[in-house]
């Protein structure tokens, strides 16, 4: 189900050593698959790049990454590509969050690209969630982001900065950490455009953990590109 709004004028890998506490039965994966409407990785499917449509930059027109098979394929050195495998691990900042980019997908879209003033929405099972995780890249400078909750008995809204995807997170920051960090981009002929220090960041929204969440809604504001990569919770008990 796709929940959206017409045009309104809202202003919305760390690594460690450290042990990842045990979750995976906490962890849901939400399926956003209905507002997916883009393809920013180029990916290697039967030996043959497909190349990114849609992309992460320049209202997605300009820019996006490659799985490290096609960049290898492409020729490139020392790519700063995204993995090949979309299930990016459980670290001590985030739990197992899986992206929606395949070499072995050459068709179907892989993120939502938010452009202009814009609200997209999706629903999640409805559960009490200790943290919520988005996963999101912001082109053309810093997106001011409205999450609204929608639980079992009312609304919630929340505002946050997400970060262009060229800065780095502050150590620390107590709302986000990167999902993928120090990336490379290629332009629309797969031609790298930037050898590195680009970013998936993830935001984590601190649902309240004592309501039953039903649905999320995303609104940002109208100078920036967004993309909108995922979305994961983690269950309470």
């Amino acid at each position: 189900m796709k929940i959206t709004i017409p045009a309104i004028a809202f202003f919305v890998l760390r690594i460690s050593n450290a042990p990842v506490p045990r979750q995976e039965n906490k962890v849901i994966q939400f399926d956003i698959g209905n507002i997916l409407n883009a393809r920013p990785v180029t990916t290697l499917s039967n030996n043959k790049l497909v190349t990114w449509k849609k992309g992460i930059d320049g209202d997605g027109l300009a820019d996006g990454y490659l799985t490290l098979s096609a960049a290898l394929f492409n020729g490139d050195n020392d790519p700063h590509a995204l993995p090949d495998n979309p299930v990016f691990a459980a670290s001590t900042s985030h739990p197992e969050i899986k992206l929606h980019y395949s070499n072995t997908d050459s068709l179907h879209n892989q993120a939502c690209g938010i452009t202009g003033t814009e609200e997209v929405g999706f629903l999640v099972p409805g559960n009490k969630y200790s943290a919520i995780y988005l996963a999101l890249t912001s082109a053309e400078g810093a997106a001011a982001l409205k999450v609204q909750f929608s639980y079992a008995d009312g609304i919630d809204i929340k505002n946050f900065t997400l970060p262009d995807y060229y800065w780095d997170l502050k150590p620390n920051d107590p709302d986000f950490c990167y999902l993928a960090h120090d990336l490379a981009k290629w332009g629309n002929k797969n031609n790298m455009t930037e050898k590195d220090h680009h970013n998936i960041d993830l935001l984590n929204v601190h649902p309240d953990p004592v309501r039953v969440l039903k649905s999320i809604k995303i609104s940002k504001n109208k100078p920036t590109y967004v993309v909108f990569w995922a979305a994961a919770g983690v269950r309470v008990n």
